[in-house]
């Protein structure tokens, strides 16, 4: 048991050679992330000017904006909208994975039809989703010509379009690191199960899921994390009715011209994700921890 947990603590200090040579990596990540976080910190302790600009008074007010019930209630629906399209990237995902991973020779072709669309703009993709849902797009067009319905559908500018936007975009995330997870799973568990009379869905429940776990955590960050600080794809598919809190970070910095609360917004929103991150983490480290004990 102790000699465990001094292999743990070994592990996690580096040697002086390896500190020396991630020196570099650390520098330039200090002067692109510390620097510019510094500078959105700085902003959001100002003030608003009165034609737009920003006045060098120190306050804490648009920190105080935050508790405004109506921000509160654009950030719970982003964390709706976004838990939502994580859950059905991982409904649709897991399939997707195992069937890639169960291919054989073709493996290498599936990996990259999911990966195809990253081939095209993200921005054109959206469009073309547009496309096809709009009142006189081609799914309401073909819908109308069969005789299926007499009105348009409302098939965009809504809660429902902004999550398929979301799952269509977001998707491939969740495929890749599952697939990673399935494709190194010991075939022989799935045997010895076999062999004791599980059937092939006792089996995907007690053995399989349970040994990707590390995949679905990788997936679900992946997908969560885009997924709720999202502006693109609420803005053109929700129309401006669906308002997500990047939506509301991307207007105070261009449509409002309030960059101290912009950059409150983008601090408590990046600071909401890390705790979601390190709980995460200090739950996952804690299971590893028990299973060294």
């Amino acid at each position: 048991m102790s000699g465990g947990i001094l292999a743990m603590r070994s592990r996690s200090k580096p040697d002086p050679p390896a500190a020396a040579f991630l020196a570099p990596s650390v520098l330039l990540q200090a002067l692109l992330f510390l620097c510019p976080l510094a500078i959105i910190a700085g902003y959001s302790l100002l003030s608003r000017g009165a034609y737009g600009g920003v006045e060098l008074a120190v306050s804490f007010e648009n920190y105080q904006r935050l508790f405004d019930p109506l921000y509160g209630a654009i950030l719970l629906r982003s964390v709706w909208l976004a838990s939502i399209s994580t859950l059905l990237c991982l409904v649709l995902g897991f399939p997707l994975a195992l069937f890639i991973a169960r291919s054989g020779r073709r493996k290498g072709l599936y990996l990259q039809l999911v990966i195809l669309p990253f081939w095209t703009s993200f921005l054109i993709r959206t469009y073309a989703w547009i496309f096809l849902l709009r009142d006189t797009g081609l799914v309401n067009t073909v819908l109308t010509a069969a005789g299926l319905i007499t009105q348009p559908l409302p098939l965009l500018y809504n809660d429902a379009a902004v999550v398929l936007g979301l799952v269509y975009g977001y998707l491939p995330f969740m495929v890749l690191p599952l697939y990673a997870t399935i494709e190194r799973l010991d075939k022989s568990l799935l045997e010895a199960a076999a062999d004791l009379g599980a059937t092939p869905w006792k089996t995907l429940w007690t053995v399989v899921l349970p040994l990707c776990r590390p995949g679905i955590v990788a997936g679900v960050v992946l997908v969560f994390i885009p997924c709720l600080g999202a502006y693109l794809t609420p803005d053109l598919m929700g129309g401006g009715k669906t308002i997500m809190i990047g939506n509301l970070v991307q207007n105070q910095f261009s449509t409002a011209r309030d960059w101290p609360f912009g950059a409150a917004l983008s601090l408590a929103l990046m600071a909401l994700v890390m705790a979601l991150l390190m709980a995460m983490s200090r739950r996952r480290g804690g299971q590893q921890a028990e299973d060294l004990l």
